[in-house]
């Protein structure tokens, strides 16, 4: 398969990760909800266009409105488009296609490579397991290449929740990593990634793992003939599995990436062990599934966009 499996692959991902960006940001935002150590948490911040007037709040800021309890993405979503505009929902998209074209790229094809060199020549089979541990290679490996731009996604997505005075502002995911680097040093860029590693080997594994076996059922049982129905089945099937096996590790992730540091003062969080466990105490066990809804709204639609995007291009280029 070799460079073949990395252009399929990175095609698919690219696609899939633009055309479901907006359910990935409000996945985020939906994590973020809660974080203690952010100035007033139960303050919901607007932008000056759509600002409460101040005569009738008081003392509040003109800035500032008191908001309404945890909300649902549907809510979420209203709120991001009241508040900020249509186009927020596309906030950090080039920080996504840029991190498909590293991350995903390179899983996709690592897998392809390794599950042909394991595959039996004489059987054409290969076990689930080997499926798995090609899969946690792919994906450990795609991570540490993509981490700096998935630390800038994940940072363009949750900036319209800041007060406006702490916001970054970034222009472009070029523009997010030059200031992080300048700010806060070139190690900013891998902030969080034993956890963006972690969580991409559990997804990895699980999800083309997952996807390879339930197709391979459907067609051995002959439920359905190799086609668009069996790809979408054993698709969301994939996308459910990756959703429940990795939003614990997503949603720390989110919290240490996002995180902001002043200069000489304390993090926030320590690392990703103290951030679970203080999400735990100040939240509960269940706020490590926190934003699982969307989760699996975005997870189930981007892994079918991706699984039939590469089935459909994978038959284009068959014969180069």
């Amino acid at each position: 398969m070799g460079l073949k499996g990395f252009v399929e692959g990175g095609i698919a991902s690219i696609v899939a990760g633009a055309s479901t960006h907006p359910l990935d940001l409000i996945k985020v935002r939906m994590q973020l909800q809660g974080e203690s150590h952010l100035p007033n948490p139960s303050v919901q911040v607007f932008r000056p266009a759509l600002a409460v007037n101040s005569a009738a709040v008081g003392n509040v800021s003109i800035s500032q409105a008191v908001s309404q309890p945890r909300v649902g993405p549907v809510s979420i979503g209203v709120r991001i488009v009241q508040s900020e505009g249509v186009a927020a929902l596309f906030s950090g998209v080039s920080a996504t296609i840029l991190r498909q074209t590293l991350y995903s790229t390179t899983r996709m094809g690592l897998y392809d490579i390794l599950k042909n060199k394991w595959t039996d020549n004489e059987t054409g089979n290969l076990p689930l397991t080997s499926k798995i541990l090609a899969g946690l290679i792919a994906g450990g490996v795609g991570a540490a290449v993509g981490n700096p731009a998935d630390v800038a996604m994940v940072r363009m997505q949750a900036d319209g929740r800041l007060p406006i005075d702490q916001r970054r502002n970034y222009k472009s995911v070029i523009d997010a990593l030059g200031q992080m680097t300048k700010q806060e040093g070139i190690g900013s860029l891998w902030r969080g990634s034993a956890l963006t590693v972690n969580r991409a080997m559990i997804v990895t594994a699980s999800q083309l793992a997952t996807y390879d076996q339930v197709k391979e059922m459907i067609i051995e049982k002959r439920v359905m003939a190799d086609g668009i129905g069996t790809h979408v089945t054993a698709s969301f099937t994939a996308g459910f599995v990756a959703a429940v096996a990795s939003n614990p590790i997503d949603v720390i992730k989110t919290r240490v990436m996002n995180m902001k540091v002043a200069p000489g003062a304390e993090p926030p969080y320590s690392g990703a062990l103290d951030c679970a466990l203080k999400t735990v105490r100040a939240e509960g066990p269940m706020a490590l599934y926190k934003g699982f809804i969307p989760t699996i709204s975005r997870q189930g639609p981007f892994t079918v966009v991706l699984f039939v995007t590469l089935e459909q291009v994978r038959k284009l280029l068959k014969d180069f």
